[in-house]
């Protein structure tokens, strides 16, 4: 899967979650994928991102507590309330904005590892018994969301080597 990564290079795999009350993605017109409350996955992967990058990412989102508890406080997750999450790929995420005008993508994952990494973050989200929809890879989506809060949080595969 993903390469090594060199000490100078910094890649890792990134998440933004948003609760919602609702969501939809839709390609072409066509309704694909469509959620009630739960939370929203955009993810993006980069070169050098590998299978434990998925793994800590799946992991960290389905069991962060950013569901409020019987009393207002931010404690459950959607294992604990059985929450639907929608996850769409998006590879602008790696987009750098840093020099010029136009983003460029060079330290996006090419195409063929992004949609397996994209592929078995699904699956990996989908072994913890939720409910889960997705976007349409490599596809011009157009994505519906109500927020809830709003509530939105960047999640980096990095962290795991700092925890």
């Amino acid at each position: 899967m993903g390469k090594e990564k060199s000490r100078g290079e910094v890649d890792l795999m990134r998440a933004v979650i948003q609760r919602v009350r609702e969501a939809s993605c839709h390609v072409e017109g066509k309704l694909v994928g469509a959620i009630k409350k739960g939370v929203v996955v955009f993810l993006g992967v980069g070169r050098g991102d590998s299978v434990e990058d998925a793994e800590y990412l799946a992991e960290k989102i389905v069991n962060l507590r950013i569901f409020e508890d019987a009393k207002g406080k931010m404690n459950l997750s959607l294992i604990h309330n059985g929450g639907e999450i929608l996850i769409i790929p998006q590879f602008t995420l790696y987009g750098e904005c840093r020099k010029g005008l136009r983003p460029n993508f060079a330290r996006a994952a090419p195409r063929n590892l992004a949609e397996e990494l994209f592929e078995r973050f699904v699956e990996l989200v989908g072994k913890k018994g939720l409910s889960v929809k997705q976007g349409s890879f490599g596809e011009k989506m157009q994505i519906g969301v109500e927020n809830d809060g709003p509530v939105t949080l960047i999640l980096e595969s990095e962290r795991r080597r700092e925890n």
